[in-house]
């Protein structure tokens, strides 16, 4: 009998380690859940939702990894293989993995940075390794953007040393408008004042923009023309979709006023 139990006590003990495993995984899983349910309900904005759950991914893997590591260990050390000559094994494979992928580590950490700092999210219009547009994926290795004209551009996250983000808290939407030299600026610039009154006014327009206008003044002074300056705050993201509402509009005024003939807007 107490054969039997030396010969089937290993094997006992590997299966509690691997049941003791499968709890820790369904634990860990269960409070990582809960940990994400509480943050996205407290969560200032809708758009960290996905940043959160790439982050809670991270750990969630990295748990797993770690704890099925272990497991594998306990295991071969409770059969009788010592794991020394494996642990130093891995170490020299581990040293020319390394070597060998430098840039993928650093996609990584870089991607993880970008998430932890909240730097970009899906969503946000930035610049970022010399592209500009719209991101709709941001992962430990790369981000996915799409610009203007539809392309889309993978980054990896390595590749990324500053990134501009046009999406935040508020933008402004620079306006130049040029007109001739002999023309009165004060007319210019009631013209300005009006249209920006009208927008915010409007009920489509009027919530995207956030303070009345700010008019810089001359800006550029050529010979036949004159450069106005304004600037809009909107909110962020807007700029562009204010900008071109503003000038269409600043075109018709200009086109309904007799001693602002032919002027035109930059």
């Amino acid at each position: 009998m107490k054969q039997w139990v030396d010969a089937l006590r290993p094997w006992f003990n590997m299966l509690l380690v691997w049941v003791l495993a499968w709890v820790a995984l369904r634990l860990i899983r269960r409070v990582l859940r809960l940990l994400h349910a509480h943050v996205l309900r407290n969560a200032d904005k809708i758009r960290d939702s996905r940043r959160i759950e790439t982050l809670m991914n991270v750990f969630r893997y990295t748990a797993n990894i770690v704890i099925v590591g272990l497991t594998i260990m306990l295991t071969l050390g409770l059969i009788g293989i010592s794991i020394t000559p494996i642990l130093a094994t891995a170490g020299v494979a581990g040293i020319a993995i390394g070597f060998g992928a430098q840039s993928l580590v650093k996609d990584f950490f870089t991607g993880l940075f970008l998430l932890l700092e909240n730097q970009v999210s899906e969503g946000d219009i930035i610049d970022a390794a010399g592209k500009s547009g719209y991101v709709e994926r941001v992962t430990l290795r790369h981000i996915r953007m799409r610009d203007d004209d539809g392309s889309v551009h993978f980054i990896p996250n390595g590749m990324i040393t500053v990134v501009t983000n046009r999406s935040r808290d508020f933008g402004y939407a620079v306006v130049d408008i040029n007109v001739k030299r002999q023309d009165d600026l004060g007319r210019v610039f009631d013209l300005m004042h009006k249209v920006d009154e009208s927008m915010r006014k409007d009920a489509v327009f009027g919530p995207l923009m956030l303070e009345d206008i700010d008019i810089a003044g001359v800006e550029k002074l050529e010979d036949a023309a004159v450069t106005v300056r304004c600037r809009l705050k909107v909110q962020a993201g807007r700029q562009w979709q204010v900008r071109r509402e503003f000038l269409r509009r600043m075109k018709h005024a200009i086109d309904t006023v007799e001693e602002v003939p032919s002027a035109t807007a930059s």
